[in-house]
């Protein structure tokens, strides 16, 4: 016979029928939390930006030090979504005036990413992460 694993993920842990739980079904809980360390966040950073053209002075640690401290992976990917489409922009507006060759690549700039940041809102409030820290607790095995 084959095994089969059924694998499941909820933000709500706390709304799952409690007969999901029961041995033979969904055994085993992971708790995967918000990324609460800069150390982390970086990480999760970098990861994202790996395949990015970033100029020399794009300094990760300092772009993170411009956001707030409850940052998700998501969070950090729209960070970064909003940084490239504000190096796009300006790419668009300096093609259109001439400012630079239609064949060189385009690269994030520390300020793209700065103003990016500064309207950076988390989607989880701290509230929130206590919730889950509770939630976690309860699950734990």
């Amino acid at each position: 016979t084959q095994d089969v694993f059924v694998i499941g993920a909820t933000n709500r842990p706390d709304l799952l029928d409690p007969a999901l739980l029961r041995p033979g079904r969904f055994d085993k809980l992971v708790f995967v939390g918000a990324n609460e360390d800069r150390a982390s966040q970086l990480h999760v950073l970098s990861a994202i930006t790996r395949k990015f053209k970033l100029e020399p002075s794009v300094n990760l640690v300092n772009v993170l030090d411009c956001c707030p401290p409850q940052l998700t992976g998501a969070d950090l990917y729209s960070l970064c979504s909003d940084a490239m489409t504000a190096a796009l922009k300006r790419r668009i507006h300096d093609l259109e005036e001439g400012l630079e060759p239609g064949n060189s690549a385009l690269m994030l700039t520390m300020e793209d990413l700065l103003q990016a940041a500064a309207r950076l809102q988390p989607s989880v409030s701290e509230q929130e992460l206590l919730r889950y820290k509770c939630i976690q607790r309860k699950f734990a095995c």
